[in-house]
């Protein structure tokens, strides 16, 4: 494991005369190593060995986990939908109301496939040494509206608040044992995915997801590990709220405008995104990518700390040459800047 002091990588990435990258990609390496969806999300060995062909062949600035979003509510006892090479999904709630959550269990780290993925983390963590190891876990919202039902939570933070609140505080608690328990193998921060506060308010983001996330925060964020949190879900509305949890860094999504983000973050932070992984990544064709990355980068030359990214997971199924046009338009830029 890399010990790795995350401030001063932070700080080293933002003196940097180069542009770094930091795509969120683990799909690409199952197909690489010729490996199933199901495979690679249901055991730790296969994870891993994903991880570590997209390490072997492309030189992104950090390693990153896969981002899988049902993990956590599987724990919780959510029942899961696993395609053969598709993104697992949540299939149905698992609470209805105030009385079911209060008998909620906050599940144990053995539950479901939580020791699959700390498997994978200790792999990896064991395996990259030159570079940060970012783990991937749910924020508290997210993970609320996939145990209540995404529509029915956006209606009861107005008609059932407690009941909400107390969702969210055992969300919490979970997520934070969770990331504790990534900490302790090695990896040098998490990649926290809260896109379901993008469907939010500011002042609502505030009050059900940032105020839960600065727990978290709180409780893992120091020297050796980062929180970095991403939400795609944000068009621009919510960036104060995001704000507000003290993360180390902030990932944002294509429906953003990333010179608004950089404009609105501090510049001690480092702000990532948000080359759009389906239209760009996936459907782009590797001209079409190299343009894409070329004028992002243009477009956020002036500041500093910028890390160059996509807007999110990128999916399966992604050509092999559009991920390497995206590198190649990464190094052209480099060699000219």
């Amino acid at each position: 494991m890399s010990r790795i002091n995350m401030k001063n990588w932070i700080s080293q990435v933002i003196q940097s005369k180069e542009r770094m990258a930091i795509p969120i990609m683990t799909y690409p390496g199952i197909e690489l190593t010729g490996k199933s969806v199901y495979e690679a999300v249901t055991n730790g060995k296969v994870h891993f060995e994903a991880i570590k062909a997209l390490y072997d062949q492309y030189p992104s600035a950090a390693t990153t986990v896969i981002m899988d979003l049902t993990v956590e509510a599987e724990a919780f006892g959510a029942s899961i939908t696993f395609p053969e090479n598709e993104v697992p999904s949540v299939t149905c709630r698992l609470v209805t109301d105030y009385e079911s959550v209060k008998a909620l269990e906050i599940p144990d780290l053995g539950k479901g496939r939580i020791a699959e993925y700390l498997k994978a983390n200790e792999l990896t963590a064991e395996y990259v040494r030159d570079r940060p190891v970012f783990a991937g876990c749910i924020g508290p919202y997210s993970l609320a509206g996939r145990l209540f039902d995404m529509t029915e939570i956006m209606i009861a933070i107005y008609t059932e608040p407690e009941t909400v609140e107390l969702l969210l505080t055992k969300c919490t608690e979970f997520i934070t044992s969770y990331c504790r328990a990534l900490k302790s193998v090695g990896v040098n921060g998490v990649v926290m995915a809260e896109p379901a506060s993008g469907l939010l308010s500011n002042d609502d983001c505030s009050s059900y997801s940032s105020v839960y996330i600065k727990k978290i925060v709180d409780a893992v964020q120091d020297e050796t590990f980062s929180v970095i949190l991403h939400n795609c879900g944000n068009g621009g509305h919510c960036t104060k709220a995001m704000l507000e949890t003290g993360a180390a860094s902030y990932h944002f999504g294509n429906k953003i405008n990333m010179i608004d983000a950089l404009r609105e973050c501090p510049s001690d932070v480092l702000v990532m995104g948000n080359l759009d992984p389906v239209g760009v990544f996936k459907m782009g064709t590797v001209e079409e990518i190299r343009e894409a990355t070329l004028n992002l980068l243009q477009k956020t030359s002036e500041y500093d700390n910028f890390v160059l990214s996509s807007g999110c997971d990128i999916p399966p199924e992604v050509p092999v040459g559009n991920i390497e046009s995206f590198y190649n338009a990464l190094n052209e830029y480099n060699k000219k800047n």
